[in-house]
């Protein structure tokens, strides 16, 4: 062989060692929360197993060496910047608590099986040191009161959002038992760490639970060719003929449940969906019930509703139940009234129980037949005018102009699948060529990804010692339907709102960039977390935007006016059944966490189910069992519905000024979004909206 070519294939085989290593390595010294290129995003996540175990080995070492320094203090010496700010920067900054959320993320999106296993004992070990070393920790909580208690009462020398940090993160220290005695708190311990592996369990059992169904040709009725030419084949094991397998993920599911026209594909289905990972979740959700009750009533609370509501906007479990009794009520009329259209024109796959209701597999073929014959509107067709990157790439438009933001998408090798999307944001206003950060999108289905959609922040939105941005990285994860070889890739329109949602959290997270870490983006009360991304969902239901975010696969015209037309009139079509399912998952959380530490969750899922107007309930649904808000929210799932009345409130004032107007999108990010959560969200409302927060823009734009 030539020397010259055998020079030039070795030159090629160094370059891509040097390119596998500044990927996949990263310099020793270098913190996780240093990200400064797009190359430094791919090396935050690690690509063997025993690079995880090492990387949590070193950064748990690490974080506690700076929390012994911190605790080693004199009082008489402490400082905002030594303590409180030190405080802040292992709990949000340090290694350990960026590989939390690291971790977190590659068990729910690796392909990689022993990446996950590793991931999830990982993040196992890292939750755990924050529940020793930083909420459970006697020592740090005595040095941190030492000066938090005269700083609070003596504040001139501090900013507001200083003053706030030192009040709740002493609050929250109280919250975690810190003045308990030494043998309740090391029980206190002992059950968070627990609850901690029993919640990982819980949402790893989800992730990995791969059903499928088998069902005949004809059983596909209803369903378009592209997609039934997609489905795996395989002969029935009995009769050898040829049956098609279904993958029960959220595409499949939504589109069987909304055009699947065989009752019993549709019952299939819906039960396959109804039961992912129970037994397992069962004996696992019983568990957390018990000792999250415990916890709750060592820590001084009568149930563990009492306790996470008691630092959130709704203060106590009774508003919580007022305020989701009063959106039944008031839902309630227009639900009756959305039912008995339905019943007048039923379709034949469709019949009514015994009782006068629709089995749950039913519901949304019923409506969406309703929709498409009396509104002449098939969603499948508006979804042409959705293919999948033009969308995003026009959605990026949209967010770009009203934020003052630019957005570049990034080719680079060496993430965890080649589907995986890299996007550079920048400052397009006073600093034009700022990197502002990073977000990843990971939005199609695969075996053992997490099966829902879901924003997590990476490193948080912060500044440098010298008060410059350091860059933000971030994860959009999504199960949006694939190309097939007919079609490219399309989104439902609900599809492009979920996107416009999650969206919407990148953003808070993004634009929420504050002093303290702890403090940046999405770091909010839980139940005001939501009121971004729903505020920026509503853009979805505006005429000018949908126009300008449409454009048909072959085409590329946008939607007609009278297709727009009949979406937008479609909102308020079902939007009492949503109201009230929505009110209704949130007293299944709710019921669950109340006082008592032996509850039976199909007990309580049943007699709630059973209590529906409209819909009936199969005694084989186990929906719970991967209802994975049940460990992430637990009795806070209220917070969708009370952060919809907000963000309706806002979106009203936005839409008075401009939904397109950079002017009205740097008031809202200069008085909401920026401020993360180092101000009370009330008053983030009320210098906005220049009023107290109301219902009706609420009951106005849901036509109730």
């Amino acid at each position: 062989m030539d020397k010259y070519v055998i020079l030039g294939l070795l030159g090629v085989i160094l370059i891509g060692i040097s390119i596998h290593l500044c990927y996949c390595s990263r310099p020793a010294e270098k913190k996780l929360s240093e990200v400064h290129s797009a190359y430094d995003v791919v090396s935050l996540f690690a690509q063997t197993p025993d690079t995880i175990k090492k990387r949590v080995a070193l950064s748990l070492e690490k974080a506690q060496k700076e929390l012994d320094i911190l605790i080693s203090i004199p009082d008489a010496q402490r400082t905002f910047a030594n303590t409180a700010q030190a405080l802040d920067r292992v709990d949000s900054l340090s290694d350990a608590a960026i590989l939390m959320p690291l971790l977190s993320a590659l068990e729910l999106v690796s392909p990689d099986a022993a990446i996950r296993d590793a991931a999830h004992e990982g993040s196992l070990k890292v939750r755990e040191f924050f529940i020793d070393q930083i909420g459970n920790n006697e020592q740090l909580y005595r040095a941190f009161k030492a000066y938090a208690k005269p700083a609070i009462a003596n504040a001139k020398d501090l900013t507001p959002a200083q003053r706030y940090f030192l009040t709740e993160t002493l609050a929250d220290f109280e919250r975690n038992g810190l003045a308990l005695p030494a043998d309740q708190l090391a029980h206190v311990r002992v059950l968070n760490k627990e609850l901690t592996a029993l919640s990982l369990d819980f949402e790893k059992n989800i992730a990995q639970d791969n059903k499928t169904i088998t069902v005949s040709r004809e059983e596909l009725a209803g369903l378009d060719d592209d997609f039934i030419d997609s489905l795996k084949k395989t002969a029935d094991a009995k009769t050898g003929a040829t049956v098609y397998e279904l993958v029960v993920n959220g595409p499949t599911y939504m589109l069987v449940m909304q055009h699947g026209a065989d009752a019993t594909t549709r019952k299939k289905m819906f039960l396959a969906w109804q039961n992912r990972a129970y037994p397992a979740n069962e004996v696992i959700l019983k568990q957390v019930i018990t000792k999250r009750d415990e916890l709750a009533k060592l820590l001084g609370f009568e149930s563990f509703a009492a306790y996470t509501e008691s630092n959130l906007m709704a203060k106590n479990p009774a508003r919580v139940k007022a305020f989701l009794q009063d959106l039944i009520a008031k839902s309630s009329p227009k639900e009756v009234q959305e039912f008995a259209q339905l019943f007048t024109d039923l379709p034949a796959s469709v019949q009514k129980t015994a009782q006068g209701k629709l089995w749950g597999w039913d519901v949304r073929y019923a409506q969406t037949q309703y929709k498409e014959k009396h509104f002449d509107l098939d969603d499948r067709l508006v979804a042409e005018y959705f293919p999948t990157e033009q969308t995003i790439e026009k959605l990026l438009g949209i967010y770009q102009n009203f934020l003052s933001l630019e957005f570049k998408q990034e080719s680079v090798p060496g993430l965890w699948h080649n589907e995986v999307k890299l996007v550079s944001v920048y400052s397009h206003a006073a600093e034009k060529d700022q990197l502002l950060g990073y977000l990843l999108l990971d939005l199609y289905p695969r075996p053992n990804k997490y099966t829902h959609a879901a924003y997590e922040t990476l490193v948080p939105a912060t500044f440098d010692a010298q008060g410059v941005p350091t860059p933000w990285v971030a994860l959009v994860m999504a199960n949006f339907p694939k190309s097939t070889p007919k079609k490219p890739a399309l989104l439902l329109h609900s599809e492009v709102e979920t996107f416009f949602h999650e969206f919407g959290h990148a953003m808070h997270g993004l634009l929420g960039r504050t002093a303290l870490a702890s403090q940046s983006g999405t770091s909010v009360k839980h139940d005001f977390v939501e009121v971004p991304s729903q505020m920026f969902e509503e853009w979805l239901w505006d005429a000018d935007i949908l126009k300008a975010l449409s454009g048909h696969y072959k085409t590329g015209a946008p939607l007609s006016e009278e297709l727009i037309a009949k979406i937008i009139s479609l909102k308020k079509f079902d939007s009492g059944f949503f109201i009230q399912r929505q009110a209704q998952l949130s007293l299944l959380d709710f019921a669950m966490y109340q006082a008592g530490a032996e509850k039976e969750p199909y007990q309580i899922l049943s007699e709630q189910s059973r209590a529906r107007t409209h819909v009936a309930f199969d005694p084989e649904e186990h929906m719970y069992a991967s209802f994975g808000h049940l460990m992430s929210y637990g009795a806070k799932y209220y917070s969708y519905m009370w952060s919809k009345v907000f963000s309706l409130d806002l979106f009203a004032t936005v839409k008075k000024e401009g939904l397109q107007s950079p002017a009205v999108g740097q008031r809202l990010t200069s008085t909401v979004l920026s401020k993360g959560g180092s101000q009370d969200p009330e008053e983030l409302l009320r210098d906005f909206l220049g009023r107290e927060p109301n219902m009706q823009a609420f009951l106005d734009n849901l036509g109730l």
